[in-house]
């Protein structure tokens, strides 16, 4: 199941829509859909998570949190807002397309995609390119 919360004012409204396609998208990915939870917050509840939980002392726009049994998928992915909407401009894109990518960018971690190397990182993207291209 594919839950939406929120820490933050913002609030999406095609979570419906957004549902269909992470759940097909993990379908397509040949897992199965455990307990999903997308927790929408600020630059400073993430901040904080990157902190005590990564030791990171960075802003970041996306942390997850995997929880998945074999390719049965859950986990909570946290997203900040502000680093979207500042992701957005600089990526030159609108910020619906810059959360669209990063809300599927957290599922395919869970799929058991990295981005660490530049090989990596490019089938990543070129995989975040090809489900945003479905929805």
């Amino acid at each position: 199941m594919i839950v939406f919360n929120y820490e933050t004012d913002f609030i999406i409204d095609n979570e419906a829509e957004l549902t269909t396609w992470i759940s097909a998208t993990i379908e397509e990915e040949e897992c199965s859909e455990g307990d999903i939870n997308y927790i929408f917050c600020d630059d400073e509840y993430l901040h904080k998570l990157n902190v005590e939980f990564l030791n990171h002392d960075t802003l970041t726009d996306i942390i997850s949190f995997d929880y998945s049994v074999g390719k049965q998928l859950h986990g909570d992915i946290y997203i900040s807002i502000e680093r979207v909407q500042d992701n957005a401009v600089d990526f030159n894109t609108v910020l619906e397309n810059e959360l669209h990518r990063v809300i599927i960018h957290g599922i395919l971690h869970y799929c058991g995609y990295k981005d660490k190397t530049d090989s990596e990182a490019k089938l990543m993207r070129s995989k975040e390119d090809y489900y945003l291209s479905k929805l």
